[in-house]
């Protein structure tokens, strides 16, 4: 049974750490693990003329790739973030929309050369419902990649996360936990050709790894 998600609370829960996760003096960066400097980068995207980052959040991914000549369009379900990406990246050329990301996929008719996420909306997603989507926008040959922490031994699915810990406001959402293999199951059964999920070590033994997801279509 899918998860229910309460948009208008979440979109709170966003708002809130859009006024503690965006700092004005950011420079452009475009990585996939949370460790800087550490893991692939954007080749993982091919060579798109066009992409889509969904659950954009910062901008600094899409900044990055618009400095490198590339359409670069974003979508996040806060507000916020949207008013401060904007205004903070426009002189780069990167564009970003609010909207939630299965209505704004499903309402989209333009396609794109790579669709990626980094710890963004392909972690707080039902892929169920996600992948297809993803896939429909992607142009012949192109590219959906993804990022986000591991799985924890024994906890797929569905999980509830709190924001700011475990006092005051109960602001909450759902972020979906899978083995590698299964999220390569979700992708190939929403039509994607290829798929490939992998656990990137973290560079110091013992400490969390990034799960990294590519798919061709």
């Amino acid at each position: 049974m899918p998860v229910p998600h309460d948009i208008a609370a979440e979109t709170e829960l966003w708002d809130t750490f859009a006024e503690s996760a965006f700092k004005d003096d950011a420079e452009p960066v475009f990585c996939w693990t949370q460790y800087a400097g550490h893991g692939p980068g954007p080749e993982l995207l091919g060579s798109p003329h066009r992409v889509l980052e969904i659950g954009c959040g910062t901008g600094r991914a899409l900044a990055y790739l618009a400095q490198q000549g590339i359409q670069a369009r974003g979508v996040d379900l806060s507000p916020v973030m949207v008013k401060k990406t904007s205004e903070r990246w426009a002189r780069t050329g990167a564009t970003f929309e609010r909207g939630e990301v299965l209505e704004w996929l499903a309402a989209c008719e333009d396609t794109f050369d790579a669709v990626y996420s980094i710890f963004g909306a392909a972690w707080f997603t039902d892929p169920g419902r996600l992948f297809p989507l993803v896939r429909a926008r992607l142009s012949p040959g192109g590219h959906f990649v993804f990022a986000q922490p591991p799985a924890i031994p024994g906890a797929y699915g569905p999980q509830g996360m709190y924001k700011g810990g475990f006092a005051g406001k109960a602001m909450f959402t759902y972020r979906y936990s899978y083995k590698p293999q299964v999220w390569e199951r979700h992708l190939l059964s929403a039509g994607f050709v290829t798929a490939e999920a992998v656990v990137l070590d973290a560079p110091k033994e013992g400490h969390i790894g990034t799960l990294i997801v590519r798919a061709g279509a």
